[in-house]
């Protein structure tokens, strides 16, 4: 019988974690079994994302290759990464790459220096080798509001993930609180060496922040999967579980299909049905060798309504209704 992973709670510390304090580990995690799948995916993809609309937020997964001090040093490159991340509510970022803490800060001021207002949190170095990284996110603090008490780090002790989800839960602004759409995110990166033995450990990942005690239905994994969505593993077992694409490249390439953003249905039918990979080339007229320098990956996005059950939002039911603005 595969062994399940086991859970310790890593809570980080407000605005981009100072320290860490550990927690008890999620109980029931080895009475969790797999269930069958279930669940449809939406098949297109939306070259360019728009501006989200006033009713809805944008939830978008970037791995922002290699970022570090290198990517930091070309203004050309992190302006485009910033003007990325602006078009969107929540951004989880993943393969940041770099000793000093002060990356993000410096990025944050590029991206807000148009009068925005993001934040971020980043969680700790994670890997088994000296070429560790970091997955963070980053929100605009007018639109969602994240709750810090509830980000923590997945680990394992028996090192059966190369690095460990960052976990965090958000809730919509503009709407009453009692209304408003609250989410938890799962970043996620996999080890391109161990993708078939990391996704079958995934599920239990995901099975367990759902069962977290907190009571969240709308349980969001999204990150880079080394995987398209035809060969998720036991990870596209989870019942219900379906994502934001279907069949579309997201390397810069346009070869591979990496990245996405996975949820289950029924529970989280707030989502719109818009979604799409940010064709970087198209939206800043780049060549194939530009845009490789800014990333080797492509940002993914989904769209949801800002109330919870998606109350007042409208459900789009086909591709093309989705990608219609």
């Amino acid at each position: 019988m595969r062994r399940l992973l086991k859970l310790l709670l890593l809570v980080l510390a407000a605005g981009g974690g100072g320290y860490y304090v550990q927690k008890n580990g999620v109980p029931g995690l080895d009475q969790l079994q797999p269930s069958g799948l279930e669940g449809t995916t939406v098949a297109y993809s939306d070259p360019v994302a728009p501006f989200r609309a006033g009713s809805t937020i944008r939830v978008a997964t970037f791995n922002i290759q290699v970022f570090g001090e290198s990517k930091m040093s070309k203004p050309h490159v992190t302006r485009i990464l910033a003007d990325v991340v602006r078009r969107f509510d929540v951004v989880a970022i993943q393969e940041i790459r770099a000793v000093s803490q002060e990356i993000l800060p410096r990025f944050l001021a590029e991206v807000n220096s148009v009068g925005r207002q993001y934040d971020y949190v980043i969680g700790p170095r994670l890997g088994r080798t000296s070429s560790k990284e970091q997955y963070a996110y980053i929100y605009d603090t007018a639109t969602v509001e994240l709750d810090r008490e509830s980000v923590y780090t997945v680990q394992d002790p028996d090192d059966l993930l190369h690095r460990e989800p960052l976990v965090a839960a958000f809730r919509a602004r503009g709407v009453p609180e009692a209304e408003a759409f609250t989410f938890t995110l799962v970043n996620v990166h996999t080890d391109p060496d161990e993708v078939r033995e990391e996704l079958n450990v995934l599920d239990d990942v995901y099975r367990a922040v759902r069962a977290d005690g907190r009571g969240e239905d709308d349980i969001l994994m999204l990150g880079d999967f080394n995987a398209d969505d035809r060969r998720m593993g036991e990870l596209g077992q989870v019942s219900g579980i379906t994502g934001v694409i279907r069949g579309v490249p997201t390397n810069t390439r346009g070869t591979q299909m990496y990245d996405n953003i996975l949820f289950t249905e029924p529970a989280t039918n707030e989502f719109t049905g818009g979604a799409g990979v940010v064709d970087l080339m198209e939206m800043f007229h780049l060549t194939q060798e530009q845009a490789l320098e800014v990333s080797d990956h492509l940002p993914v996005w989904g769209e949801f309504s800002v109330y919870e059950g998606g109350r007042g939002g409208r459900l789009a039911t086909r591709p093309e209704e989705a990608g219609a603005r």
